[in-house]
């Protein structure tokens, strides 16, 4: 029998390493700030050998927002691929520890489980370093059958860096839509949007029922400093489009709607995971039935728990905050 989840994830498995930045190291190591750039093997040992005080967690953006999804009671999987190695070994069982299956064994490779080395500046904002190692070599063959139930599938714009992502998320978004679910994509970074425009604006246009952005992504994915345009342009094709925008209010289209979801200002200790955990609650929020300015108000939310500690998961249970807010 297929199995059934109310939320897959597909993306880059990857291995998280966080550490402080101290003023002058971002530098001193040629490392450019709040961005991600994607490095060799080289490179990467060099930046992991540099770290200190370094914490080790299962990451990729899209298994953070499985994560948050998994903790407020839906239920989850992650399709992802590791090496079998021992940072793949303690990725899988920590994600499946966590409650998201991951379909997907640990099994032999070419190439190193991937990792993120990620350095957190003194006022929170995050610069990511990726070697994307194993999890980026997964293809259309490595797609499980888990998509019976339909719910939500979701993509991460990472996996877009290699040819096999690419067939990887068009059998997953076609299996899917066989089994009358939903398909959703977060953008993920400015650099994805600029290096995968084509790709993105097309699967925007044909295959999407949801797609997250920040402003920047959304303007370079559409080559305009006009944020209200890139947005319009993305909602004439996709059901439901949404902007996050740096700690101010959260712009929703959805159906000819315009939603402004409001945003409080609080202290930023890490930035680290604020898109995925804002994706984590707006996605519950949908797959739960609520409306879109719910779900929005319930990403903003999460979002908000995250960046007031370390790392890129919720601290606390989020359900909690929801009721709180009155949203459950």
């Amino acid at each position: 029998m297929t199995a059934s989840y109310d939320v897959i994830g597909i993306g880059n498995a990857i291995v998280d390493v966080i550490a402080p930045a101290p003023e002058g190291f971002l530098e001193e190591m040629g490392i450019e700030r709040g961005i991600m750039q994607l490095i060799e093997r080289d490179r990467a040992e060099t930046l992991y050998e540099a770290m200190s005080e370094r914490v080790e967690a299962p990451g990729g953006s899209v298994a953070n927002t499985l994560a948050g999804i998994g903790a407020l009671g839906l239920s989850t999987a992650f399709i992802g691929k590791v090496r079998d190695d021992a940072l793949g070994q303690f990725y899988a069982r920590t994600m499946e520890g966590a409650g998201t299956a991951f379909p997907n064994p640990p099994k032999a490779a070419d190439l190193p489980t991937s990792r993120s080395m990620i350095f957190v500046s003194p006022d929170g904002e995050r610069s990511m370093n990726t070697y994307l190692g194993a999890g980026a070599d997964l293809g259309s063959q490595d797609v499980p059958d888990v998509f019976g139930g339909g719910g939500i599938l979701f993509l991460e714009g990472y996996l877009f860096d290699k040819d096999e992502g690419k067939t990887a998320f068009a059998r997953a978004a076609s299996r899917m839509k066989e089994a009358g679910g939903r398909s959703a994509i977060t953008i993920s970074d400015p650099f994805c949007a600029d290096r995968h425009r084509d790709d993105f604006q097309r699967l925007i246009r044909e295959d999407m029922d949801i797609a997250i952005g920040n402003a920047a992504e959304w303007t370079t994915l559409y080559q305009t400093d006009d944020i209200e345009q890139a947005l319009d342009r993305a909602a004439e094709h996709c059901r439901t489009v949404v902007c996050t925008r740096s700690g101010q209010s959260v712009w929703i289209r959805t159906e000819g709607e315009r939603i402004d979801v409001p945003v409080r200002q609080v202290r930023v200790v890490d930035a680290t995971g604020a898109g995925d955990q804002f994706a984590a609650g707006f996605l519950f929020g949908l797959a739960s039935g609520r409306d879109a300015a719910t779900s929005g108000r319930m990403g903003v939310v999460c979002a908000r728990e995250v960046i007031g500690h370390i790392g890129p998961r919720p601290a606390v249970d989020v359900a909690d905050l929801f009721r709180a807010e009155g949203l459950i």
